[in-house]
């Protein structure tokens, strides 16, 4: 496919073509026998789940945790469960969004081959997405640092409620990936369980920032790259590395690259087409638009 790569300005169009582009869109994804996906904040948002950054690619809140922080600090742990127990009664009954549907839909169509995500909070699956890489893990998962054991996250909110009654009927605004932004409270005194099996430190399943992704789903995603012929970003910036180096090998391949973003993204020099619109109006568009699609 030749290049018809767009450059973002100001003034919301790229290079006379006003976004958003979405028959652009539709076009990209109906020329793809192997496309892969890659989602990230943006494609949650529409569940009740924030993301971490503005239009420009500025933090939206404070940066969170470090991973260095999380293992040496036990007041940086305390705040981090007491907030999470505080956040996860929104992402734990958070429900799959139009964007996620949308994606599942075109899988089952035999149109994606794989989907890499960024996110932790395993709505592709539930959206009824089969061929996907938790690349940052899954906030609905607990791993003990010890030992190794993996509990389910709603049997540690059980633990965590049982262990903290004063805190249970707090509320606060959601932050992403489980988080609240509870201020204003002495953490020191919350307790935070340890290990139902041996007592060792426990940390969610996700990738902390400062922490590499296990070298097994990195393989996997970039096998998954190497299979495509092209590449869709759905709702990231692509500020982080992990999330940026597709793009860009995407682009040393030669291999098409589209995103539906709102905002600035770290790849738009990269970009053939790039849709500022709300993931899942973009995405089921297209979907509509290929009825025909079959395995």
């Amino acid at each position: 496919m030749p290049s018809t790569r767009l450059a973002a300005n100001t003034a919301g169009t790229c290079e006379g073509v006003r976004l958003p582009d979405l028959d652009r869109l539709t076009a990209f994804i109906a020329r793809s026998r192997r496309l892969l996906v890659l989602t990230g904040a943006g494609c949650s948002t529409e569940s009740g789940i924030p993301d971490y950054r503005d239009v420009d690619g500025g933090w939206k809140h404070r940066r969170p945790v470090q991973f260095s922080d999380f293992v040496s600090d036990e007041a940086v742990r305390k705040r981090y469960w007491a907030r999470s127990m505080v956040g996860w009664r929104r992402v734990g009954g958070a429900a799959p969004n139009p964007a996620h549907r949308a994606l599942a839909a075109l899988e089952q169509a035999g149109r994606i081959h794989w989907l890499v995500t960024q996110n932790v909070d395993g709505l592709h699956q539930r959206a009824g997405s089969r061929c996907v890489t938790d690349l940052h893990g899954r906030i609905d998962r607990v791993v003990c640092r010890d030992c190794g054991r993996v509990t389910a996250r709603r049997d540690l909110q059980s633990r965590i409620v049982a262990e903290n009654p004063d805190w249970v009927e707090l509320d606060a605004v959601s932050a992403p990936d489980g988080d609240a932004m509870l201020v204003d409270r002495d953490f020191a005194t919350f307790r935070v369980p340890g290990c139902a099996g041996c007592r060792g430190m426990l940390k969610p399943d996700v990738v902390f920032f400062g922490e590499s992704v296990p070298k097994a789903r990195v393989v996997k995603a970039m096998d998954a790259l190497e299979r495509a012929d092209a590449l869709l970003v759905v709702g990231s910036s692509l500020m982080v590395w992990s999330g940026y180096r597709f793009a860009r090998l995407a682009a040393e391949r030669g291999l098409p690259v589209a995103s539906i973003n709102r905002g600035r993204t770290r790849a738009d020099h990269l970009l053939d087409i790039k849709v500022e619109e709300s993931c899942g109006e973009a995405l089921q568009q297209a979907v509509r638009a290929l009825p025909q699609l079959r395995r």
